[in-house]
């Protein structure tokens, strides 16, 4: 019998069903997802438009070539660029978010001809080629994806940005304005404004990665729109369409296209852009964007409160926490999951990490909380 590649350590959970904020197992037991598998899930699941607009869109036609008109695809990008805030660039449809870095950075390369990317420490930019070599985890790149192509620099050191930009070969800069997997690490508005201008003025191509800490995720469509900037190229995945695989590459009217220059087989096929419209309904009809900035300040606030020694900071924006801890964060995390019966996620070896569905309530963030003092309280 075949097996599955064994690259996952599991938790001994099998999740068969999901409504709004909450996850079943199995066996029948009820689980407060505070995660969203890895923050995806965006609008929360199984929510009935997107169920009704995906099955209605599955009842026409799932997936034709990218060789003909797909009036989806103009529709979500004029909707896109609406809700968003830039109507005036392009989209680029893919199916994930590496390969919306992977285009990002190529098509930067294209542009200045220039081979050399800055990137942050312990940034996370994906699995793929490129993607991986500009994430800086030594563990994950292997030796054909590492090329020399990546400096990496402190987050909010501008000096330290400064001083490889003058160099006038750097192709391209990627930045988390909120760090995921680096642990919930805000760049300050000082520090973007100031890495915008130098990128201007040493014609390197500026690339904000949202794939994360972007759509609605921070209280703001994108984590960067807290730092007034304005990046060349935006890049997003994981909540757009709230589990169905796809990615894109919002890409500023300085571009231009050339025919051949990037491509995709699966990329903004008829059913992923029902599920990314239908995720576009439920954040204006619902104010999911309004909800992650009210809900994440609270649980932030609430979560500030705990008189614990335990922990050490709490940190993010919008419904992007994390929780800084003095203990490894399996400590927390596997009692949460196994007697709390709650998801979380992590980042590093100490750091919980909140990503929950844009839905989340006030009433739901202190059924959290009160989970979270049980497991600090018998450790």
């Amino acid at each position: 019998m075949m097996k599955l590649f064994d690259v996952y350590p599991l938790f001994d959970v099998n999740i068969v069903k999901g409504q709004g904020c909450k996850v079943w197992d199995d066996q029948g037991q009820e689980y407060l997802d505070l995660y969203g598998g890895h923050a995806v899930i965006s609008i929360g699941h199984s929510h009935p438009h997107y169920i009704e607009k995906v099955t209605e869109q599955l009842n026409k036609i799932g997936f034709y070539s990218n060789s003909v008109i797909n009036k989806l695809q103009v529709e979500l990008a004029n909707r896109l660029g609406k809700i968003c805030g830039y109507d005036d660039y392009q989209l680029f449809l893919i199916n994930s978010g590496a390969e919306a870095n992977e285009n990002a950075l190529k098509l930067a390369s294209f542009t200045n001809g220039r081979t050399r990317v800055l990137s942050a420490e312990k940034a996370f930019h994906g699995r793929t080629s490129l993607a991986v070599e500009v994430t800086n985890n030594p563990k994950i790149i292997a030796p054909i994806n590492a090329n020399g192509h990546v400096t990496y620099l402190p987050l909010n050191d501008l000096n330290a940005w400064e001083q490889e930009l003058q160099k006038g070969d750097v192709c391209a800069v990627i930045l988390e304005c909120i760090q995921g997997v680096g642990g919930i690490k805000l760049a300050t508005k000082e520090f973007a404004q100031g890495l915008e201008k130098l990128c201007k003025q040493y014609n390197t191509i500026l690339i904000c990665d949202e794939i994360q800490c972007g759509y609605g995720r921070s209280g703001k469509f994108f984590a960067h729109q807290w730092l007034d900037i304005k990046p060349d190229i935006i890049t997003v995945a994981k909540g757009i369409a709230n589990g169905f695989p796809m990615g894109g590459v919002l890409i500023s009217p300085e571009f231009e296209p050339v025919y051949g220059q990037l491509g995709t087989t699966f990329g903004g096929n008829h059913l992923a852009c029902a599920a990314a419209l239908a995720v576009l309904d439920v954040f204006e009809g619902e104010k999911l964007v309004e909800n992650a900035d009210t809900v994440g300040t609270y649980l932030m606030e609430e979560l500030r409160k705990i008189n614990s020694p335990h922990i050490k900071d709490i940190r993010g924006r919008g419904l992007m926490i994390g929780i800084d801890l003095d203990i490894p964060h399996k400590d927390i995390r596997q009692p949460l999951i196994y007697h709390e019966h709650c998801f979380t996620g992590c980042a590093g070896t100490n750091i919980l990490r909140l990503l929950p569905p844009l839905c989340l309530t006030k009433a739901e963030a202190d059924v959290f909380i009160e989970k979270l003092k049980k497991v600090l309280v018998s450790i």
